[in-house]
């Protein structure tokens, strides 16, 4: 079948296409392309075969898989809402990180300013 076919089927209720890497503000592939395609696998289909089919790598077909299988408990490794945590404290401790930076300077800059007499030469 064609592939149009298939990504079309397998979006029905999605966004008009499919999110990839590089496209305008989507990381990825919704999360509901990748629920279909590993139900396609559950099928008997071949991973090459959808792959193939879909226009996706057959390396993303079996890390969809394999995430799927932690999810369900069947293999050890971070479940999707432990990585959506642990990347959500990630980006809170940048965030955090930034800020203790600019009151950090904004500290020095006060340091300076209070102080008039660094640099100058001592009274005699």
């Amino acid at each position: 079948m064609e592939p149009e076919y298939w990504t079309d089927t397998l979006l029905i209720g999605e966004e008009d296409s499919v999110g990839r890497r590089g496209g305008p503000g989507r990381r990825g592939y919704p999360a509901e392309f990748r629920r279909r395609v590993v139900d396609l696998l559950a099928t008997g289909r071949k991973v090459a075969d959808v792959a193939r089919d879909l226009e996706v790598s057959e390396q993303a077909v079996y890390g969809w898989r394999r995430q799927e299988r932690i999810d369900r408990g069947l293999e050890p490794g971070l479940s999707t809402l432990e990585r959506a945590e642990l990347a959500a404290a990630k980006r809170r401790i940048r965030e955090l990180e930034a800020e203790l930076a600019v009151h950090r300077r904004a500290a020095e800059l006060l340091k300076e300013a209070a102080d008039p007499k660094v640099g100058s030469r001592p009274s005699a």
